[in-house]
């Protein structure tokens, strides 16, 4: 088995959270506390957690956050090159975590902005890559990462896409992320997502419309499980599983983590839906977004 490739973020999570409605101009109470995060990094944590082989194509900066994730990052056997930029500050998110479990982000991308194409290590081993769009749709970094996508394409290795958030496609404009998605083979979003790229109401719909562009289309559609689809095939779906839902910060990843990893030795769609439900239960268990590590 090849190495996968996880391109995109890596952050210093601080969680807060609140069982209150926020006292806004006043105090609210809070259990702080910070984590390892970032999209691409929180992936490659849990397909190291899960045995795969994974290396993190990302940018930390020299300071004391940075110090601390790429600490975390080494102890879940997470590999990476040197990303450590000189001089700048490792991005931070604040992640308010309210009663339910819900999560509201504030994020600096800090180090992540201006990944280019030299980031890119040798792909003469690798079997699938992840990509962030966080990152690419960074406009400091989308240069350089669509550099990356034209290597990796030209190459024949899979991308499997995650488009980040609607505030962060909002941001840059509908249109340009739909001009990216043909570039891609495999998309796993959530529903809101799906929503806002097709402008649908109806998951079916939306599903159909999405799989025109990408060969592979997964829909996360939490306490409802995932839906999917494959080009010439009828769309599947996968229930969620019970959990104790404690925060749902890094779910998705997780979920990207376990289909991909299920994915790649066996592309067996409904197999690797149901390892992404798997993982993703694990993480809504837990504080933060990754997998917890040993002192």
């Amino acid at each position: 088995m090849g190495l996968i490739l996880c391109i995109g973020d890596v952050m210093l999570d601080v969680v807060i959270r609140i069982n209150t409605e926020v006292n806004y101009g006043s105090d609210t109470p809070a259990k702080i506390s910070t984590h390892g995060g970032g999209a691409a990094a929180n992936v490659a944590s849990w397909l190291a957690f899960s045995s795969h082989k994974v290396q993190l194509v990302s940018r930390v900066g020299d300071d004391p956050a940075g110090t601390a994730v790429m600490a975390e990052l080494d102890k879940l056997g997470v590999q990476h090159g040197n990303i450590v930029i000189q001089g700048a500050q490792t991005g931070v998110v604040a992640v308010l975590v309210d009663k339910t479990g819900e999560r509201t982000m504030f994020p600096e991308s800090g180090a992540n902005s201006g990944l280019n194409l030299s980031d890119l290590p040798a792909l003469d081993n690798v079997s699938a890559v992840y990509l962030s769009g966080y990152s690419l749709l960074n406009p400091a970094s989308t240069t350089g990462v669509v550099a990356m996508v034209n290597a990796i394409t030209s190459a024949k290795i899979p991308i499997i896409f995650d488009p980040a958030s609607v505030g962060t496609m909002n941001h840059v404009g509908l249109a340009s992320v739909k001009n990216i998605l043909p570039r891609m083979d495999i998309v796993i979003l959530n529903e809101e997502e799906a929503f806002y790229l097709t402008g649908r109401s109806d998951i079916q719909l939306a599903l159909k419309e999405l799989n025109e562009l990408v060969p592979i289309v997964v829909i996360k559609r939490g306490s409802q499980g995932a839906i999917a689809i494959k080009r010439d095939l009828d769309s599947l779906e996968v229930s969620a599983k019970s959990a104790n839902v404690i925060d749902t910060t890094g779910a998705g990843d997780a979920f990207a983590a376990g289909f991909i990893g299920s994915w790649i030795e066996k592309p067996d769609l409904l197999a690797a839906m149901g390892s992404a439900i798997d993982l993703a239960t694990q993480c809504v268990a837990i504080i933060g977004a990754r997998p917890p590590v040993n002192p």
